[in-house]
């Protein structure tokens, strides 16, 4: 019998569903989220029937890890993007029926999407991108703090650092040696303070050298194509490769990638008034990877120059260019993210990595 299986993530536990294809509840039961527990779910799902696809909360976090079980067993698996609320209002919310709602979202194939693969490549490269830009923004507030300090610092120790710049502010204050005996006075105490903030600075500068070390050239080797288009660099081209995952496939038309990256034109016509207007929904760290591109286009791509000034004539705003020209952009990377040349030669470099390491190792 063929069956449908539904899991509610939680941080230690999963709560567990099978339906038949007639919606029809066979079960229900919890499981820890270990991989003992991921392998008792799955049997547990197979002693009921096959299992012919799954739907799973929270896929990204709680759900990472039975995704890729799931995934790895060959059980295709669906991302539940939201509750029925009219259903949830009627019967009300716990874990088993947010688990039976995940069955029959994957039964009905309505508040679902294809899962990211997060066993692959783009997967590491995700992780890497998220600790250098949690580094940015600590470096950042770092630096505010840095300046904060400075402003309201006594007048002698104030003097002495006014007039530096940004890297020769950091090298000073972080060559301070104060007496940390004497940190009762302010003066000291300010001088302790910024020599901490600055080498908090740069030991964050190194790290996200460190980092963009290691990320440049991997996304050259996952989208060398990607990269050849005008106003795609690595930031970008890297925030665009994780938005697709390492299953391209997944994104069906490039309609659909428009819209999940939030460049989509939503109607917002009435009566005689007839227009589109932007987007705010789908994922905004893309979104503001294409809003980049456009903007670097704008201002070096001739063909964009035209185009901005023909649509300026004929009355469309800047913001309503904009919009298109991400559309366009959209089409553009979809068709350079799903092309199999685009990743043919990564999957040869990996297939030749793992040749010779286990020749070595034989």
């Amino acid at each position: 019998m063929e069956v449908v299986a539904g899991v509610d993530t939680h941080l230690d536990l999963h709560h567990a569903a099978v339906l038949s294809l007639s919606g029809e509840v066979l079960g229900t039961r919890s499981f820890a989220a270990t991989r003992a527990g991921y392998r008792a779910m799955l049997a547990w799902f197979r002693s009921h029937g096959q299992v012919i696809r799954a739907g799973v909360e929270q896929t990204g976090t709680y759900g990472a890890g039975i995704t890729r079980h799931l995934a790895l067993a060959g059980i295709p698996v669906l991302e539940v993007t939201g509750p029925d609320r009219a259903e949830r209002r009627a019967t009300g919310k716990d874990d088993t029926l947010d688990a039976i709602a995940a069955a029959k979202a994957a039964l009905t194939g309505e508040r679902v999407s294809v899962a990211k693969d997060r066993a692959g490549q783009v997967e590491a490269l995700r992780v890497l991108r998220t600790t250098r830009k949690t580094a940015v923004k600590c470096r950042r507030a770092t630096l505010q703090q840095l300046r904060n300090t400075i402003i309201a610092a006594p007048e002698g120790v104030r003097d002495q650092v006014r007039n530096l710049t940004r890297m020769q502010l950091l090298r000073t204050c972080a060559a301070w040696r104060p007496d940390a005996l004497a940190f009762r006075d302010p003066a000291v105490a300010t001088k302790i303070a910024l020599k901490s903030l600055a080498r908090r600075s740069l030991e964050l500068g190194d790290e996200i050298a460190e980092l963009d070390r290691l990320i440049a050239p991997f996304v050259q080797e996952l989208a060398p194509g990607l990269l050849e288009k005008e106003g795609v660099g690595i930031e970008n081209a890297g925030q665009l490769l994780v938005t697709a995952g390492d299953n391209p496939e997944r994104l069906r038309s490039e309609a659909g990638f428009s819209k999940l990256c939030g460049a989509s034109p939503i109607p917002a016509s009435s009566g005689k008034t007839v227009r589109h207007r932007l987007n705010p929904g789908g994922d905004r760290e893309a979104n503001s990877a294409l809003h980049m591109i456009v903007v670097c286009r704008m201002r070096t791509d001739q063909r964009t120059r035209d185009y901005v000034a023909r649509r300026l004539a004929e009355g469309k705003t800047k913001r309503e260019i904009i919009r298109c020209l991400k559309r366009y952009v959209a089409r553009e990377i979809y068709h350079a993210l799903t092309e199999p040349a685009a990743r043919a030669p990564t999957q040869e470099k990996t297939l030749a990595r793992t040749t010779k390491t286990t020749s070595k190792t034989t």
